[in-house]
């Protein structure tokens, strides 16, 4: 693939990036003004429940969309906006939070390869715009460190398309449960399912950015030795 067929991939994710986090941001700042019965906090007790998982604790943070589940801590981390909000947004991410418990308690695949990949990813990515940019310098003398650092980098991409389908279970996990426990329903469940949709975009054109980089690095790489 050429390098200006490259920039334009990278300049065309990075427009849908910009897109995507607006669309998510409206998105959920409209479901959150459809109220339901129940917090986000009380979503996510009845859910672990419901599922027979006792031993991870429900607990409120500072920032905005910033819900995740810890595994080392075995917490679900809500933003103060789902943890006490009564709304589908609400319900939605911290139902979504909850598939990711679950997965983790049923020995879902793609989390387990995830979780493997983690201690190498973030020491990868540490260390990884060092030994690029020293691939960089040294091409002429030690044309290998380029490609050390591309195989660095190529491990953060792999990681990034692997959160896809672990993002994208926890989701219809999430909606199904839901409507079975009766939280949402025929009106509601669409929007919870659109809110859901655009978070996982995200992780959709990060992957795709991160591979458009790569190929970019691969590109350098070649013409360069």
């Amino acid at each position: 693939m050429s390098t200006s067929a490259i920039w334009i991939i990278t300049i065309v994710v990075m427009v849908l990036s910009m897109i995507i986090q607006s669309m998510l941001k409206s998105r959920f700042a409209k479901y959150s003004q459809v109220p339901l019965h129940v917090s986000g906090a009380e979503v996510a007790s009845r859910m672990l429940q419901a599922h027979g998982i006792r031993d991870v604790k429900i607990v409120s943070i500072n920032g905005k969309l910033t819900d995740h589940y810890d595994p080392t801590t075995k917490t679900v981390n809500l933003s103060e906006e789902v943890y006490f909000g009564k709304s589908v947004a609400a319900a939605a991410v911290a139902a979504h939070e909850c598939g990711h418990v679950v997965q983790h308690a049923t020995g879902y695949a793609w989390l387990r390869m995830r979780s493997a990949l983690v201690p190498v990813v973030s020491f990868s990515s540490n260390i990884v715009s060092w030994v690029l940019l020293a691939g960089v310098i040294f091409i002429n003398t030690f044309p290998s460190l380029l490609w050390i650092g591309i195989g660095l980098f190529a491990l953060t991409t792999l990681f990034s398309f692997i959160t896809l389908p672990v993002e994208i279970n926890a989701s219809a996990r999430a909606v199904e449960w839901l409507e079975g426990a009766g939280i949402v329903n025929y009106e509601t469940k669409p929007m919870a399912v659109d809110a859901l949709k655009w978070a996982a975009y995200t992780y959709v054109i990060a992957a795709l950015g991160s591979l458009a980089t790569l190929l970019y690095y691969i590109s350098m790489a070649n013409r360069r030795s």
